[in-house]
């Protein structure tokens, strides 16, 4: 306990009320576009939130370092700009064991991980960004179908994040609840409610939803958490073999799925959070920080049923809406990697159009026929210059 000081509390406190805040709308969304029901929502949210935070704790107190653990939010993105399957929410759970166990692999076996680092950079970014253009578009429809409420929320989230750009997002959300609960009538029962029941979905594999929903969603979350939150580490003098923190988190997601969650991995926002001299000058003394992110994550999961329940009575363009604001800064960072390198720049257009298109083929989404038209692409104009 002596290892705990005021400052890294307060520090995994600020971490865990941002990571939930900013993105568990999201995280909702991508649940309901797979045809869960509102009692499947609150299990997959309370089962995500908790495999996150108990990953994070067991993270940092085998390696005394502050390794955060997030949820997939450009995973749930992918999920929410994707046709449900058509198996329903069964076959999504289906493909969520599929991602889980690929992390598990990309931990274990080496060839898997370096395939995953070997994605040219632009076409994983050109992906993430054909993921996110739907729901960063919704602030925008909001301000049409619902002006008062939208432009507020849009404000708000402007005016906060000149301020103080971390809590941009959480006030955007406080603001939405605001105005659910002064414009909408509540549910009933909504105190009892709180405390989701965990709720076991017996999963179906199909083809389709394998290729379309898991191998995306395993994509999307290497590329765009597990090594950005490596990279972050790094960054901070912390360099843990990378293998095992991946085959935690693949577990970790394993153990979710059956519940409804989609996918942990290490955090990257949160993870700087953390890691940083803010959560406390000793570098030996910062892995409390994560510690105390953690069981905030179990505290939001326990209390997941009401979420769903304010999310579930709101217009759902102003749920759309603060998904779009907390995404809007990963768009734009994935879409400028996207187009940073003039060789690849074509292909990575030509992956973000057929990703954002939405294009279903065979029951496949468009995530898997985007990175596969920014390869071919790609590989062809190398075989021409070859020639």
């Amino acid at each position: 306990m002596r290892a705990f000081s005021f400052q890294a509390v307060a520090a995994g406190l600020l971490a865990g009320f941002v990571g939930f805040a900013s993105s568990f709308a999201v995280v909702l969304a991508g649940f309901a576009a797979m045809g869960a029901s509102a009692a499947q929502q609150a299990s997959g949210l309370m089962a995500v939130s908790l495999a996150m935070g108990l990953a994070g704790v067991v993270l940092s107190l085998w390696r005394r370092m502050p390794i955060s653990v997030a949820w997939s939010t450009p995973g749930a993105a992918l999920l929410a700009s994707s046709a449900a399957p058509g198996g329903g929410f069964a076959e999504a759970v289906g493909a969520f064991l599929l991602c889980g166990a690929l992390i598990v692999l990309a931990g274990l076996w080496k060839p898997l991980g370096r395939f995953v680092a070997a994605i040219p950079p632009a076409l994983a970014s050109a992906l993430l960004a054909g993921v996110l253009l739907g729901l960063c578009l919704a602030p925008v429809r909001a301000v049409g179908e619902i002006p008062a409420q939208g432009l507020l929320l849009v404000a708000v989230w402007a005016v906060v994040g000149r301020l103080r750009r971390l809590l941009a997002v959480p006030a955007a959300v406080l603001t939405a609840l605001v105005l659910v609960v002064a414009t909408q009538p509540m549910p009933a029962g909504l105190a009892a409610g709180l405390m989701p029941v965990p709720m076991l979905v017996w999963p179906e594999f199909s083809p389709a939803a394998l290729l379309g929903i898991g191998l995306p969603l395993f994509l999307v979350t290497m590329a765009s958490q597990n090594i950005p939150g490596m990279a972050v580490l790094a960054a901070n003098d912390y360099r843990p073999a990378a293998g095992p923190l991946f085959s935690v988190t693949g577990l970790f997601s394993l153990a979710a799925a059956p519940f409804g969650g989609h996918a942990v991995n290490l955090a990257a926002i949160t993870a700087a959070l953390c890691a940083g001299p803010e959560a406390q000058p000793d570098r030996a003394r910062r892995w409390p920080a994560a510690v105390v992110a953690g069981v905030v994550y179990v505290g939001f999961g326990l209390l997941a049923g009401g979420a769903v329940a304010l999310v579930g009575v709101a217009p759902p363009v102003l749920v759309q809406a603060v998904a779009g604001l907390a995404l809007l800064p990963a768009f734009g960072a994935a879409l400028h990697s996207a187009l940073a390198v003039p060789e690849d720049r074509e292909a990575a257009v030509v992956c973000f159009l057929v990703t954002a298109a939405g294009l279903s083929v065979l029951g496949v989404s468009g995530a898997f026929w985007g990175l596969l038209a920014g390869w071919g692409l790609k590989a062809l104009s190398h075989w021409r210059h070859q020639g």
